[in-house]
């Protein structure tokens, strides 16, 4: 995990979506997290044509962003769910 902040206490959502990130990457083997991440980025590029949708539009960025908030939300994460967040 590679964060700009050196100060993170207090900062439970952003370690928490961070951790939904590290499930995706266990989930995947780490290696095709980060093919599949980068060849979506491109897809939602050429989609939106803005760097910031497309990066919000990935389907890993998709479930961290729509959970983060949920503390508990990797205790009863289901395997593979960000799936469900792909869309066109």
């Amino acid at each position: 995990m590679f964060l700009k902040y050196k100060n993170l206490r207090g900062n439970s959502v952003l370690i928490n979506h961070e951790k939904i990130h590290l499930r995706q990457q266990l989930e995947l083997l780490i290696i095709p997290f980060f093919v599949i991440y980068g060849i979506e980025f491109c897809v939602r590029l050429a989609q939106y044509k803005n760097w910031h949708m497309a990066y919000k539009n990935i389907s890993f960025e998709r479930e961290a962003y729509s959970n983060e908030k949920d503390l508990d939300y990797i205790k009863s994460r289901p395997l593979y769910v960000f799936i469900n967040y792909f869309r066109r």
